[in-house]
């Protein structure tokens, strides 16, 4: 296998961009190769087959959707409170928004998933580490509502999310007054997040 890897994050890359806009079935190496701009055959030097570059796909959309560090620590300077919740969804909503081919590819992903064993279980663990990581994150920052909160919250915003980014007529005008999709953001949180916690 080729070993730039600079080529092969610009390859990976031109994969999610095919992904989100074809879908699985139109994830080949010549479509990668024509997506990155470069000569056929490249992206079939640099993985063993489309497992392959599923696999790496899947680890580097968690990196193109994750938090920003500086973002974090600048939320993590306000009050742990409901508030704080919500701006931390604004955030996801923001990065799902700013980046809707990693995120229209995250959800082939899992579409892929259902007709891949493999893929199922490597992506099932990349996932339920990411929730279970929104977990231990809530716990430690002390942000007030539980592990069923988070665990409901993760549920809307991923019911939210799919609606906006793929159908966002949907929502527009189900809550009267309620703006699409920041209101229903706000909505979300404070249906699930209590303002303080229960002495």
């Amino acid at each position: 296998m080729a070993g730039n890897p600079e080529r092969r994050a610009a390859l990976v890359d031109a994969g999610v961009e095919v992904l989100a806009r074809e879908g699985a079935r139109g994830l080949t190496f010549r479509a990668v190769d024509a997506e990155a701009g470069v000569p056929v055959g490249t992206a079939s030097n640099y993985f063993t087959g489309r497992d392959d570059l599923l696999r790496q796909i899947d680890t580097r959309l968690h990196i193109r959707l994750a938090p920003d560090p500086e973002v974090v620590a600048g939320l993590m300077n306000r009050p742990r409170d409901r508030a704080l919740v919500t701006a931390f969804m604004h955030d996801l909503l923001h990065r799902a928004t700013r980046d809707r081919s990693g995120y229209l590819g995250l959800l082939e992903m899992r579409l892929e998933a259902t007709r891949r064993p493999a893929l199922r279980a490597s992506y099932t663990r990349s996932v339920r580490g990411d929730l279970e990581q929104a977990l231990e994150f809530h716990r430690a920052a002390a942000l007030p509502g539980g592990d069923e909160a988070v665990t409901v919250l993760y549920l809307a915003m991923l019911g939210l999310l799919l609606e906006h980014l793929t159908l966002p007529g949907v929502l527009d005008g189900v809550l009267p007054g309620v703006s699409v999709p920041d209101g229903l953001v706000d909505r979300v949180v404070a249906a699930l997040v209590p303002e303080t916690e229960q002495a």
